[in-house]
């Protein structure tokens, strides 16, 4: 129990996300010295690598979601505390007394102006600026590794464009159980505060689908499915729609393979074949969950997701109506086996 407090944990941190973070940071580090070293000649000193910057880089490459890693703060959290530790060191002559009035005000500084950065307070002590080179190396690499930088934590909006939250979001817990939950614990969490509930929420999500994991795709799927070849005019897709009386269809190659869907949203706007303006399907296994379906069928953009094959076959087909009708015998066949196991 003892050793186990030595050992801080990051949720998330995979071996991949960890050898990311050091390739940035060796690429952000070395790309500091080097325009540095443009700027002010070479040496043994070079001006913008000190220690304020390894840890930037720490937070920046290795939890670049974490707000304290943000460009705001990064910059501002560093460049503030610079000011603040220059502005002590010119009034406060005493080296032990300006040592910590610098990381007082420092924090105070990034605090009121919303940069916390904690290598600012290692600034403050250095007082060198140093952090818009860093940032702009991290800029680049987290572009290269498709990651969300700046991170922004959009809450999901409603597709339809009326006021009403999204669907799932009006069920469960409400955004002030979770500020309620925070004062509570009494604790700061180095989360910002719109992914904690998007964590929450897909934490419900996956309880759910755990608790009603008796219930597959291929038990529930249609299987007489109607798709459409990804030549056909919009005229044809349409009035298959209409005949059928469906809302998705989805579309193949020509060797029955799976390769877009469209509804009459699409086909609007169709100059000649579907091909040319189909979307992307969703699609599951026939082992697949079924309640894990619902986050695709309750974005308010999809209707029905497609069960396919390894080869991206067409095995079947589950709209929203399907999983709604579903879900109370989800619901009373875990019933009856937890009642079963008692």
């Amino acid at each position: 129990m003892a050793f186990r407090l030595f050992v801080p944990i990051l949720a998330g941190a995979t071996l991949r996300e960890r050898l990311f973070a050091c390739i940035g940071a060796t690429i952000g580090i070395a790309l500091t010295g080097v325009i540095s070293g443009l700027a002010m000649g070479g040496g043994p000193h070079v001006a913008l690598l000190v220690a304020p910057m390894g840890a930037s880089a720490v937070l920046l490459f290795a939890v670049p979601a974490s707000p304290l890693a943000q460009p705001w703060s990064i910059i501002g959290g560093n460049s503030i505390s610079a000011l603040v530790g220059v502005t002590v060191g010119h009034f406060v002559h005493d080296p032990v007394m300006a040592s910590g009035l610098a990381v007082a005000l420092a924090i105070a500084a990034m605090s009121f102006t919303r940069c916390l950065h904690p290598p600012g307070g290692a600034a403050a002590l250095t007082a060198v600026l140093g952090g818009p080179a860093v940032v702009s190396a991290g800029f680049l690499f987290h572009r290269l590794a498709r990651r969300n930088y700046p991170h922004v934590a959009a809450p999901p909006a409603n597709s339809h464009g009326t006021a009403d939250p999204p669907s799932q979001q009006r069920v469960g817990f409400r955004p002030e159980d979770i500020d309620a939950a925070l004062t509570t614990l009494d604790e700061t969490f180095d989360i910002d505060r719109n992914d904690l509930e998007r964590l929450l929420r897909q934490v419900e999500l996956q309880a759910m689908v755990r608790s009603q994991r008796t219930l597959l795709c291929r038990d529930i799927m249609s299987r007489d499915v109607v798709s459409v070849p990804e030549q056909a005019t919009a005229d044809e897709a349409r009035q298959q729609l209409l005949d059928h009386n469906i809302r998705t269809l989805p579309v193949v190659d020509a060797e029955a393979r799976l390769v877009g869907a469209v509804g009459l949203r699409e086909l609007t706007k169709a100059p000649d074949t579907v091909k040319g303006v189909m979307s992307k399907a969703g699609t599951a296994s026939p082992e697949t969950p079924a309640m894990s379906l619902l986050p695709v069928l309750t974005d308010g953009r999809s209707h029905a997701v497609v069960i396919v094959d390894g080869e991206r076959r067409i095995l079947g087909l589950i709209t929203q109506t399907d999983l709604l009708a579903a879900a109370p015998r989800a619901q009373a066949t875990d019933t009856t086996f937890a009642k079963a196991a008692e």
